[in-house]
């Protein structure tokens, strides 16, 4: 693969970053509850963070040591229903959104892996993947932390 390929799919999981970021902010905007609103927006500040790791990985690909880790999965997020978005939605259930999209992401790149042309690709697609599956044991964590969704 050239490196002008590559720098395509890096382009491609930047615009993704942004999209999630447009979402996480607008759904900010669109809930009353004080602590959902202020998770939306630390998601939204943690997507805009993740697309300008990706220009510096476009850059430098020495930066794709920081997705190499693996990351434990907890599969919590598989257990949880896909809940509407909606004005006065529960904590939970905002982490529950934001776990699906994070794992909808890690399911994107997995394909994009499994289907790559090349192991440089291939590594390209997978250290994005492990970084999604990191902002979803992030998320999971927080719906741990704050308890299931009975509690609230």
């Amino acid at each position: 693969m050239s490196t002008n390929d590559l720098n395509k799919l890096i382009d491609f999981a930047i615009e993704q970053e942004h999209a999630a970021y447009e979402f996480y902010k607008s759904a900010s905007e669109k809930v009353s509850n004080p602590g959902v609103k202020q998770l939306f927006q630390e998601l939204a500040q943690d997507e805009k963070g993740h697309a300008n790791l990706l220009e510096m990985y476009r850059n430098n690909e020495a930066v794709a040591e920081l997705f190499k880790r693996e990351v434990a999965d907890y599969k919590i997020t598989e257990t949880q229903d896909l809940p509407e978005l909606s004005i006065n939605m529960k904590p939970a259930d905002a982490i529950a959104i934001a776990m699906k999209r994070e794992l909808a992401a890690a399911e994107l790149y997995r394909s994009l892996a499994e289907n790559a042309i090349n192991q440089r690709e291939r590594e390209a697609m997978m250290n994005l993947a492990n970084m999604e599956m990191g902002h979803k044991h992030k998320l999971e964590n927080a719906f741990v932390e704050i308890g299931y969704p009975e509690v609230f």
